[in-house]
């Protein structure tokens, strides 16, 4: 079994990365209309690069998001820069999958990992809020993000993505 269900929602699970799909992110990663939104953009991403990544994301609050009944994988997406004591995080996802994109995956992705992340002993209660970026690119999950974060104390907003013109 390559997959091991880690965070179970209704039509995904979040599982431990796995360096046997060092390949299909390879892919993923080097396909402009994959990464137009994200920092990698302009990177060229190797397969040996791309086992390191995997392999230090793995130790991390990563996670591969594989699609219930077929266990596909979709994309990953993680915790970044916790501070236990602000109990505060940022989070990052992709959907590589392009079949996949838009059809509410990634919302369902995004809030299994803040509910782990408000509720493990990461302690982050805001992890995530909307920005005028990701509302315009990600409507649906900006919603989600305000919806859940409106009861916060002190919501922590994601900065929008970098780019880098060639």
């Amino acid at each position: 079994m390559k997959y091991f269900p880690k965070i179970v929602g209704d039509r995904v699970y979040l599982s431990p990365i796995s360096l046997q799909d060092a390949e299909r992110y390879t892919a993923w990663l080097n396909d402009l209309a994959t990464t137009r939104f994200l920092t990698l953009a302009s990177a060229h991403i190797t397969l040996q690069g791309e086992v390191e990544a995997l392999a230090a994301l793995s130790k991390q609050h990563s996670y591969a998001i594989v699609e219930k009944g077929s266990d596909e994988l979709l994309g990953n997406c993680g915790l970044f820069e916790i501070q236990a004591v602000h109990r505060s995080a940022e989070a990052g996802i992709f959907l590589g999958d392009d079949l996949r994109r838009r059809g509410g995956y990634g919302t369902e992705a995004l809030q299994l990992l803040c509910d782990y992340g408000s509720t493990s002993s990461t302690s982050a209660r805001s992890i995530c809020g909307p920005t005028p970026t990701t509302t315009a690119r990600w409507p649906a999950t900006a919603r989600w993000a305000s919806r859940t974060l409106a009861g916060s104390e002190k919501p922590i907003s994601m900065p929008a993505p970098t780019t880098t013109s060639s």
